[in-house]
């Protein structure tokens, strides 16, 4: 497995788990983190918005470290010079376009 199929896999990864951090949240209390009533009695809603925003961020911050990471483990072996598509397509010139004229009758003397 190469490198760049690594980080392509770990970018899948923190983008689902970023995916699901944000959708548990929601700015007016109606998400799934009010609706858990154990976390208002242990923590407390502040604590678990904090939290939720921490990983916000911190999982934002790991996804762009990834994709500049995968980047620069990128080689760039498909370029469009090494196309097989482009090796094996014929080079014709192409043909131009038959135009039919009426043949204009000469005036019979």
């Amino acid at each position: 497995m190469s490198t760049f199929s690594i980080f392509l896999v770990l970018i899948t990864i923190v983008c689902f788990l970023l995916i699901v951090v944000v959708m548990v949240q929601n700015p007016k209390g109606g998400g799934l983190s009010s609706t858990l009533g154990g976390s208002q009695m242990l923590g407390g809603v502040q604590k678990t918005t904090d939290f939720l925003d921490k990983s916000t961020w911190t999982l934002a911050t790991i996804l762009i470290a990834l994709i500049l990471l995968s980047s620069l483990s990128f080689t760039g072996t498909l370029s469009d010079t090494d196309s097989k598509i482009i090796d094996n397509a014929p080079t014709t010139a192409p043909v131009a376009p038959v135009q039919n004229t009426p043949a204009v009758p000469t005036p019979a003397k």
